[in-house]
């Protein structure tokens, strides 16, 4: 199993590395770690691509009056992802990747 680190710069820190080299024993994905991942590319990553946006409208299809309500709505929001949505997301992954690379790692969502 690999993690794919999001690449923030505050997540970036030499501690931050060392601790994901520990507990990945350096199988992880991300800006400076051993195996790189361009920044700034939306497009082929799964948390930015999907969860964030399936989080989002089940969190905000309806207003919000409390931050207890809006952190329940983050809890039940996660809740509804299904390993069939992880899986999909990872068939979609491979997807992206082989158009990205087919586009010379230019523009390639108006191929999905």
């Amino acid at each position: 199993m690999l993690f794919q680190h999001d690449g923030t710069p505050p997540h970036m820190s030499i501690q931050a590395r060392r601790v994901l080299n520990a507990s990945f024993e350096r199988r992880w994905i991300g800006r400076g770690g051993p195996v790189s991942w361009p920044a700034r590319s939306p497009d082929l990553t799964p948390l930015d691509f999907f969860l964030w946006s399936t989080i989002k409208q089940y969190v905000y299809h309806e207003r919000i009056d409390s931050r207890e309500e809006l952190q329940n709505k983050i809890i039940e929001a996660f809740a509804i992802v299904t390993p069939e949505m992880v899986h999909n997301t990872q068939r979609s992954l491979l997807r992206r990747a082989r158009l990205c690379i087919e586009c010379n790692g230019g523009h390639f969502e108006h191929l999905l």
